[in-house]
Parts: C-alpha cells; structure tokens; sequence
C-alpha cells in the first residue's frame, strides 16, 4: 500500500469504526439482587440492586414492570403478599414494602425496562422470612 492510499483508507477505517460505535449490553447483562437474604416475619421492606454484570456497576432509573412475592421456595406458590415499590433510597437500588405472613422462603419476583435497552429483565429471587 502506498502512502497516498493509506492516507485514503485511515479516514475511512475511522468512520467505520465510529459507525459500529461500543458494543451493546444483551439485557442477559442485568440482574437484580438482594441486599439482604434474610428479613425478619412481618411487615418487611426490600431493598434490591439492578446490577450491568459486565461492570459489576448498579443501573439507576429503570421501570419495574412486574413484582410478584409468593412462597414457592417452600412450595406454596399460591401464599402470596401484595408488595408496594417505595421511592429508592439511592441510585440502583429499588426499595419495596410487603408483608412476610410467615417465616419461611419467599420469593421475589420481579421484571424491568432498562433505559436504552430492549427487552424485559427478569429475575426471581429467594430470600428467607424469620421469626
């Protein structure tokens, strides 16, 4: 390659290069997890971190689409509790409210909208009541 034709193909490599632009995040790049794995019976609050896995970084200002929080892990998936998002104690963490009925194994499940992405992160998560 002359000099003249590389000067030609450097700009053009450049552009194709800012084209493709980074690589994108799969939303199988985002879990949700529990602050805490254990929670006293009763009237609970949740804090749980939405996480990029690629950076290990919490992702703020994503949509809860779905909560759901049953006892399946102690197989009674039909013992349910309503569950209320409250406002984020900090960016990345999502904070719920619920009412732990028993002590025993819960599970939290939850799906979201990420900013920017598509698709729905879904996770179900297991945590344990306590007297």
């Amino acid at each position: 390659m002359t000099k003249n034709a590389f000067a030609h193909a450097l700009p053009a490599a450049l552009l194709g290069l800012a084209l493709t632009g980074p690589a994108q995040a799969d939303i199988k790049d985002y879990e949700f997890q529990l602050v805490k794995n254990e929670v006293k019976q009763g009237d609970a609050v949740l804090d749980v971190r939405l996480v990029d896995r690629r950076s290990g970084k919490p992702v703020p200002d994503a949509v809860i689409m779905a909560k759901r929080m049953d006892m399946a892990p102690d197989s009674m998936e039909e013992m349910t509790s309503k569950i209320e998002q409250l406002p984020s104690p900090e960016p990345g963490v999502y904070r719920f409210k619920t009412k732990l009925t028993m002590a025993g194994g819960w599970r939290l499940s939850l799906g979201a909208k990420v900013q920017g992405e598509t698709g729905t992160v879904e996770n179900k998560l297991v945590l344990q009541a306590v007297k």
